[in-house]
């Protein structure tokens, strides 16, 4: 068939699937609002698939599959879709769920002659592939047709042909899902089983956040009525960078997960018993000045982020669980005694894997009622007998004070014990600032774990926890989290290269990954870019060339852009000049967005008066932001993680902005851009050319 053959083919296709889809729009009708429950639930069904229709309605498939079951005579063309769509009155599947058994040959098929074969809940399926078409479908058009694969027409000059295409397209404020062109060992990932702590060692650009995105929308169709989308949580950056991707999981017809930061759900899960110091204070210390590596290596957040911190607090909490049980019986009068045997048995016995506080409430609830029946057995009326036995309760009670995780911690930070935890200084400091109602970001994660183990989680455990950035967390953080699970359903990924936060992050995944037993992880590396030219890529992987990491370099798909320029200026030539390239992109037209990225903030601040001055309109991005707005941006470097630009000038690329230990930080900065990358630099280069 030809070329316009199959378009036509495919459009009278299309157009047949889009009136099916809005008949059955149609007929769904109008929300029920009574209080018969069978009808609300019956009404939920309809809803559900009224938002599955929408869905196609918008996009109704974005490739296509014909395969060739082992037995069958005749290949099946299948259209895969973002929802699985059945024709009106029919069980036939006019699209098919790309998360569906089948859907995944779509994804790991890549050419050749040879045989294929799909896990179904069947068992494997084999057969062959006689064509894997890529359709680009927008309402009621198709704009696009690529075939990757045609049997016995193969061509691996088109293989990359639909791809290359939509990581050409400009980029708008929001981050955009990956469904029609995930890639082979992105499917992997996506459709690993839950029930492991997934670690996602990826490179920038590789795709990795949008990945785990995908993930979630998987494991809720694949356990479909076993984990629900309320119990789901994905833990990113800085609340800028979850309203960036905030459109991926709505666009993907996912729900009701929760999207927050360690610092917020924190804080709500300590019921705002403290606030979190400014983070913008702590961030300028590190990052409006250039340290030396040994400064961060003694910075307090890697202290108490450490394995050993957490360890040390165990040992006081075993201390702590311990004193619940009295040394000598409880004796509230004479002749009448609870004997330590028996508190032990209601401890040991009865109150299971509780929190220790709950156990404490346990206890004196139970002595209470002990205490209660004893008197009436006896038959002691006499109020002044009573009272001493309830004044000798309230005694009982109090040995052991009922904590709050700020309390606690802050008394054993306190005087000398506190020096057995953390250096004297800091650790009066922080016992100083918990006072005040005030904890530090790295206080957080021993906050968060002394709160679940003495009063428990509070709420449902997740299903299923996604870390974002997940490089800089530090192995006291991950322990927390682990405490909200009942058994690990992790998707963790970052970037080591990428390891701006050293002062409290990790250096190798292992620190993390250590913390789960053997055969309940699992780790996966991505070392194709897809979001930058190759010329990007190229001079990006120069800037961290010495620095030893075991990380593989990015490997750019090949799309090749404009050279990548680096320009010597003059400090009084600065403003002007930067303002006059970031016009003439402007005036390119080239581009939806365009960032400039400056070592500070100080340093952000004086870019966009120079832009101002020039009559230029730019956004300046700060840490206490809620949202990217897109177009001309301002934005400091270590703020511009996860974000992605069609074009980004790096303000100050000299050798005395960005030291030897702030390489990864330009790396960041250069490896936002799409499609073009320029660097000015005042001084000496921190990156050679050629």
């Amino acid at each position: 068939m030809s070329a316009q053959s199959a378009y036509q083919a495919e459009e009278t296709r299309l157009a047949k699937a889009v009136e099916d889809i809005r008949g059955q729009l149609g007929s769904i009708g109008p929300r029920y609002t009574g209080d018969d429950f069978t009808e609300q639930m019956l009404d939920l069904q309809r809803e559900e698939r009224r938002q599955r229709l929408e869905i196609a309605r918008k996009e109704a498939y974005f490739g296509r599959i014909d395969f060739q079951e082992e037995g069958k005579t005749q290949p099946l063309p299948l259209y895969i879709g973002k929802a699985g769509v059945a024709r009106a009155g029919s069980d036939e599947l006019l699209v098919i769920d790309w998360r569906a058994p089948v859907a995944s040959l779509f994804y790991s098929f890549s050419g050749g002659e040879a045989p294929v074969n799909y896990d179904s809940p069947d068992g494997e399926i084999g057969g062959t592939v006689h064509l894997k078409r890529n359709l680009m479908v927008r309402q009621d058009d198709l704009l696009r047709l690529v075939d990757s694969f045609v049997r016995g027409q193969e061509d691996d000059a088109v293989t990359d042909e639909f791809l290359l295409y939509r990581l050409g397209e400009s980029k708008d404020n929001k981050l955009r899902d990956i469904v029609s062109t995930i890639q082979q060992e992105q499917d992997k990932i996506i459709r690993a089983d839950k029930n492991l702590a997934l670690f996602i060692q990826g490179v920038a650009g590789s795709g990795k956040t949008t990945v785990a995105l995908h993930r979630l929308a998987f494991l809720l169709y694949q356990y479909a009525g076993r984990i629900r989308s309320e119990r789901m949580v994905i833990f990113a950056p800085n609340r800028m960078f979850l309203d960036y991707i905030s459109g991926v999981l709505p666009e993907l017809g996912v729900g009701d997960i929760v999207q927050t930061t360690f610092a917020d759900w924190a804080i709500d899960l300590l019921e705002r018993e403290v606030t979190l110091r400014p983070p913008a204070e702590t961030l300028a210390y590190w990052f409006e000045q250039p340290h030396a590596p040994e400064e961060y290596a003694e910075a307090s957040g890697r202290l108490k982020g450490s394995a050993a911190f957490k360890e040390a607090l165990d040992v006081r909490l075993a201390e702590l669980e311990a004193s619940l049980l009295p040394a000598e019986p409880f004796e509230p009068l004479p002749g009448l005694q609870l004997s330590v045997a028996k508190m032990r048995e209601w401890h040991e016995t009865d109150y299971g894997e509780e929190s220790i506080m709950r156990r404490r409430e346990r206890l004196v609830s139970r002595a209470k009622r002990w205490l209660e029946s004893e008197l009436k057995q006896r038959g002691i009326a006499d109020k002044k007998l009573r009272a001493k036995a309830t004044s000798k309760l309230n005694a009982f009670s109090k040995r052991v004070p009922a904590y709050s995780a700020p309390q606690l911690y802050g008394k054993w930070l306190e005087g000398k014990s506190g020096a057995q935890l953390l250096p004297a200084k800091l650790a009066k400091a922080t016992a100083a600032r918990l006072k005040q109602g005030e904890a530090e970001a790295e206080d957080l994660a021993p906050l968060v774990y002394l709160h679940i183990r003495l009063h428990g989680l509070g709420r449902p455990f997740y299903d299923h926890i996604v870390i974002d950035e997940a490089q800089d967390y530090s192995p006291f953080q991950l322990e927390a989290l682990r405490l909200c699970q009942q058994q690990p359903s992790m998707t963790v990924l970052g970037d080591l290269q990428q390891g701006i936060h050293a002062y409290a992050g990790i250096a190798d995944w292992s620190e993390l990954s250590g913390r789960f037993g053997e055969g309940s992880t699992g780790y996966f590396e991505l070392d194709r870019s897809y979001r930058s030219t190759t010329e990007i890529i190229d001079f990006a992987n120069r800037v961290l060339a010495g620095m030893g990491s075991t990380v593989k370099p990015a490997v750019p798909v090949f799309r090749s852009g404009d050279p990548v320029v680096l320009e010597r200026v003059g400090a009084e030539q600065w403003a002007s000049r930067l303002a006059a390239v970031v016009s003439d992109w402007q005036r390119e037209g080239r581009f939806q967005t365009i960032a400039v990225i400056g070592r500070t903030e100080r340093e952000c601040a004086d870019v966009q008066a120079a832009l101002e001055e020039a009559g230029i309109e730019a956004a300046l991005v700060h840490a206490r932001q809620p949202a990217y707005g897109g177009g001309l941006t301002v934005v400091p470097a270590y703020l511009s993680k996860g974000l992605e630009f069609d074009a980004v000038l790096i303000a100050d690329a000299s050798a005395e902005a960005y030291g030897a230990a702030d390489a990864k930080l330009l790396y960041v900065a250069c490896t936002r851009a799409l499609h073009r990358l320029g660097l000015l630099h005042r001084g000496e280069p921190a990156v050679l050319p050629g």
